[in-house]
């Protein structure tokens, strides 16, 4: 039976349509205004007296071969000359990916699930920490994980400990992206920081214009409490930026803190985030300058948010609040699947025009013509096959359900999952920064290919799905990378 998320329903042509017009009209100047032109300059030259103008001109230019070469070169030129300025005029800035950085785990704040067990049994009841364990057996998560901090777990303050994390993930990070870049911070225009439940005063990102001493007309934000999906949301701001300023760089970074916000009462929604969410973070350097493009690794192609906010049941799916208690946490409830996978069929049918062969998008049109115009019995839903469209996926590692349920759904391999699944296995959910550990095990795996294209896919609270779509501009070599999974990689995958 085909899942019920996938199954079209009376609105997805419309949908489809939709976006389908939204994707030709942005690109219609491209079609229309350079043959307009052409139409227009065709009319004028219509009105002209050309005996008059053989008459005075063309006897020279007839018996001047130099004087004719020159004059139809000196055309030929201006027409190309000024078509080439009109479609960089009116084309957006191509948005270049130099590279990215995962904050690669110090060691000491490795911690076996006994241990973790351990330390959580001295503020949780007997009942809910069996609740933790039965999470954890299930996770998909290995038996060892990173915990800031975790000799002295849980914090006194977690207020401290939420910024001792921070600046120790974003400065592993960021210090490696600009070592390996070597981009001076001054070149840096824009910084994005997004992170959900620790915002101090000052911001994130005013903590990284005084780390690296950036200028001062830096466009810097903090996105906050915008869940797992914050990254790809991040991105999207970034490429807006970068397309009204001028031969810069944007500073992307995301990051969760775990350590700020963990959940020490008896309501059981509350205890999945602080069974599943640990210490992690990305940073990635974006450009817009052209001469760039022959040192970076990916050009971004797509960037889309579905947004259900407008739905009471998806807003309230994911929701920071006190228990019964007074004892802030972050409740899951139980339609968070269920609201997950229309956010994900809403995105997909949205992204479709954009990404899919030509063959696919008429199918799948077909297939809703079907059922809902002519209504049609024994029409089968139709799926599009995203593996024509896309090389390599990336979905967000927010748990074992979640990846099973698009395998299944998008009909994807093991092959497929195995960054998103592994990265599950070895660093559990690290929020909108997991897209990024697991682009790095496909780097580590030798599987990223120059033309490849890569699916981002984000899930967060509000309720949104967010994607981003990447095309490799060269074969990345995994003996020349450096990022977490390069010594380990030989370890994986595991079964």
């Amino acid at each position: 039976m085909m899942p019920s998320f996938l199954i079209s329903s009376s609105s997805q042509l419309k949908i489809y349509f939709k976006h389908a017009y939204n994707y030709l009209s942005t690109y219609a100047i491209y079609l229309f205004f350079i043959p307009l032109i052409l139409t227009l300059g065709m009319r004028h030259l219509s009105d002209l007296d050309f005996n008059y103008l053989y008459t005075t001109y063309a006897h020279h230019l007839l018996h001047d071969y130099p004087l004719a070469v020159a004059a139809i070169s000196f055309l030929l030129s201006t027409l190309m000359a000024t078509l080439y300025f009109l479609v960089k005029l009116l084309s957006p800035k191509k948005i270049y990916l130099l590279d990215f950085s995962c904050y690669n785990h110090d060691p000491k704040f490795t911690m076996s699930r006994e241990s973790a067990f351990e330390k959580m049994a001295t503020f949780l009841t007997p009942d809910s920490l069996a609740f933790a364990a039965k999470v954890m057996d299930r996770s998909g998560v290995s038996d060892d994980t990173y915990i800031h901090g975790w000799e002295k777990f849980p914090p006194e303050c977690t207020f401290s400990s939420g910024r001792q994390e921070a600046e120790t993930v974003i400065t592993g990070a960021v210090d490696d992206l600009l070592a390996k870049t070597g981009v001076n911070p001054n070149d840096i225009g824009v910084v994005i920081v997004n992170i959900s439940t620790y915002n101090p005063v000052p911001s994130l990102s005013a903590m990284i214009v005084n780390k690296y001493k950036l200028r001062q007309d830096v466009i810097s934000y903090t996105l906050g409490g915008m869940g797992c999906s914050a990254g790809i949301i991040a991105v999207d701001l970034a490429k807006r930026l970068l397309q009204v300023r001028r031969n810069t760089h944007a500073l992307v970074m995301s990051l969760e803190c775990p350590s700020s916000s963990y959940y020490s009462g008896t309501d059981k929604s509350k205890l999945v985030p602080m069974c599943l969410f640990r210490m992690g973070g990305a940073a990635v350097l974006l450009s817009n300058r052209s001469s760039h493009r022959r040192i970076s690794k990916y050009e971004l192609k797509h960037t889309l948010r579905t947004h259900l906010g407008a739905d009471d049941a998806a807003y309230n799916c994911v929701v920071q609040e006190p228990d019964d208690d007074g004892v802030v946490g972050v409740t899951l409830s139980k339609t968070l699947m269920a609201v997950a996978g229309e956010a994900l069929r809403a995105n997909i049918t949205a992204l479709g025009p954009s990404v899919l062969p030509i063959s696919q998008q008429l199918r799948y049109v077909a297939a809703i013509i079907a059922r809902k115009v002519l209504k049609m019995k024994g029409v089968k839903p139709f799926v599009p096959d995203f593996k024509l469209a896309f090389d390599h996926f990336c979905i967000h590692a927010g748990g074992k359900a979640v990846l099973d349920e698009v395998e299944q759904n998008l009909k994807l391999t093991k092959w497929d999952m195995e960054p998103s699944r592994m990265t599950l296995f070895k660093y559990s959910n690290t929020s909108s920064s997991s897209l990024w550990y697991e682009l790095a095990y496909a780097e580590a795996k030798g599987r990223i290919k120059k033309g490849d294209r890569v699916w981002q896919i984000g899930f967060g609270s509000g309720f949104k799905c967010g994607s981003a779509v990447w095309t490799a501009l060269r074969t990345i070599d995994p003996h020349r990378q450096d990022n977490p999974w390069t010594n380990i990689i030989h370890h994986f995958p595991v079964t």
